[in-house]
């Protein structure tokens, strides 16, 4: 079936954090679709236990945070055979859980900063980074410098609902790259404005100068698009993802997560990366569906 011819449910809202960023996501995407005369439906999801409008054909997931990217609502959907946008139950929960992808990514090769579970009594040393183990747009991260820092980490950490993991802090430039298909699209350089990339820099326009393609060298720029290529393979994503990375004043690649439901708001870094990579927002939410649509055939018929 050709994309142009689905009946298409954007799921968005959710229940999590990203709640507002995953309304902003869906209209845009179903906007989008809508231009290219895709039939669509608005989902707004405000419970677990997600009821698909009949007659839909596959649904495009533009929820974020938990019951979004963490795999419950892919395996609910799985369980029905619907098909929709994305990664699988089991890629999606391997990359939301941080601690968990970072042993499959280490021992897949991957370079990343040595991290661990918070413990009220460890004996880390600043700078590091405490944030928690599973959430997304930077919600609860705190950059640790030194003890007063540190003081309010944990704080921080004993009132946060859920496990909060410790990270050594790496001092460098901040990547994203997006993954298409089996594709990297351009590397996009991140630079906030001001502090570090937060949840305000992330949504506030004009917070964060975005540099896309990155300014870095053909050799470099193929090197950190090999790295995030690999890590998506690793985690066993499929469809899209967005790898986030920093670059060490040394030169050295660190892995920092694997996104597998990359936002898609007017801000979103995936969209602009493929737009500078000549796909415009309308063909890459229809480029999705359609590749999504393959590897749901190719399950049912393996």
């Amino acid at each position: 079936m050709k994309p142009e011819k689905m009946k298409v449910a954007v799921l968005a809202g959710g229940i999590s954090r990203e709640r507002d960023v995953s309304l902003r996501s869906g209209a845009g995407v179903a906007k989008a679709l809508r231009s290219l005369g895709v039939k669509v439906l608005e989902v707004d999801v405000k419970e677990k236990g997600l009821k698909v409008p009949q007659g839909t054909d596959i649904c495009f997931l533009c929820l974020h945070g938990t019951y979004g990217e963490d795999g419950e609502v892919q395996a609910e959907l799985e369980a029905v055979q619907m098909p929709f946008t994305g990664s699988g139950s089991v890629a999606s929960a391997l990359a939301f859980d941080k601690l968990k992808a970072r042993d499959v990514l280490v021992a897949a090769g991957i370079p990343m900063a040595e991290s661990m579970e918070w413990r009220k009594d460890h004996d880390w040393k600043p700078p590091y980074v405490c944030k928690p183990v599973a959430d997304g747009s930077s919600f609860g991260v705190h950059l640790v410098r030194d003890e007063k820092e540190a003081a309010t980490a944990m704080k921080s950490s004993e009132k946060w609902k859920g496990a909060m993991m410790m990270e050594r802090l790496v001092e460098g430039v901040e990547m994203t790259v997006g993954i298409l298909g089996e594709k990297p699209l351009p590397v996009v350089e991140i630079r906030p404005v001001k502090g570090f990339y937060d949840f305000s820099n992330k949504y506030t326009a004009g917070a964060t100068q975005y540099l896309c393609p990155a300014p870095i060298s053909k050799e470099q720029t193929e090197e950190v698009q090999a790295v995030s290529l690999a890590a998506h393979r690793a985690l066993g994503c499929e469809v899209l993802s967005r790898v986030d990375l920093i670059v060490d004043r040394d030169g050295k690649i660190n892995v920092l997560e694997v996104n597998t439901l990359p936002g898609m708001t007017d801000l979103s870094l995936f969209p602009k990366a493929g737009r500078t990579g000549g796909i415009d927002f309308a063909s890459l939410c229809l480029k999705i569906l359609e590749l999504s649509w393959e590897r749901f055939k190719k399950g049912v018929t393996s």
